[in-house]
């Protein structure tokens, strides 16, 4: 039985004043059903954010361009592609007298195949239709307490210190990086990755929920930012979001819906 990709990436500047994020969904320029999704949220004050945000994404889509699915370890890609991007995050302080730091995470698809990784608290979850499979662990002190089993996952969502991170890119240590992958890939199987724009108002049960229960990526994309701009009260922040749904080919066919499709779901949306 052949799978395919039901796929959307979607954007939401939330109640700020600026867009510091970037996301995007970029297919390999040589086909071979090599796909990068990355999701990148950017800090630093004005403008800084965005510098950082955008130097992710550009230097992941350029070592793609230079990936062979054949050759090349998955694990090597990502890997260098969060540290290059960290090394000219930290080099654009000098030029821009900015002080850019970004999270991150990337997926990067092959046949048969998904490999991750994430620095910060920029988010993976794989979900099998309703049940979580995987999700990453926060690079943020909050998030070291509930694995110590000092908070619940709950209490974590509320604590005044969520926002505090314990590494990003452009730091002036060496990001950490956490990998994962998966060779297992069904109909039924969802990727999401993300910004704590969205993550932050809802439980893994509720985003498995959501997901499993709309008909496409994009579907899901547009309930997701409407439920986190209403959670939001009028004070929500940048939200951005990369989803990737392994279907049955037939079933993809049918629906007829491109292999990767962009919603723009805010007035300004990043380009």
């Amino acid at each position: 039985m052949g799978i395919s990709v039901d796929a959307c990436v979607a954007q939401h500047q939330g109640d700020r004043r600026e867009q510091q994020d970037r996301a995007a969904i970029v297919p390999h320029p040589r086909g071979g059903g090599v796909v990068l999704a990355v999701v990148a949220d950017g800090m630093g004050g004005h403008t800084g954010g965005v510098i950082a945000a955008k130097q992710v994404v550009h230097t992941a889509r350029n070592n793609l361009e230079g990936f062979s699915a054949r050759n090349d370890s998955a694990r090597t890609l990502l890997e260098s592609s969060l540290n290059e991007a960290h090394m000219l995050i930290k080099a654009s302080r000098f030029i821009n007298e900015k002080d850019p730091h970004s999270t991150a995470v990337m997926l990067l698809l092959q046949p048969g195949k998904v490999s991750w990784a994430h620095c910060g608290d920029s988010r993976l979850y794989h979900f099998r239709g309703d049940s979580l499979v995987f999700r990453s662990t926060d690079h943020s002190y909050v998030e070291q307490l509930v694995v110590q089993g000092r908070l619940t996952a709950e209490q974590a969502l509320v604590h005044p210190n969520r926002n505090i991170l314990l590494t990003s890119l452009g730091g002036i240590e060496l990001p950490k990086i956490a990998f994962g992958e998966s060779a297992s890939l069904q109909p039924g199987d969802t990727f999401l990755l993300c910004s704590d724009g969205l993550w932050a108002y809802f439980t893994d049960q509720e985003l498995a929920w959501v997901i499993n229960g709309c008909s496409s990526a994009r579907e899901a994309s547009e309930l997701l930012i409407g439920r986190a701009r209403a959670l939001g009260n009028g004070d929500g922040d940048n939200i951005s979001l990369a989803i990737l749904k392994v279907v049955d080919a037939a079933t993809a066919e049918q629906v007829a819906r491109p292999a990767a499709e962009t919603a723009s779901l805010a007035s300004q949306s990043a380009q």
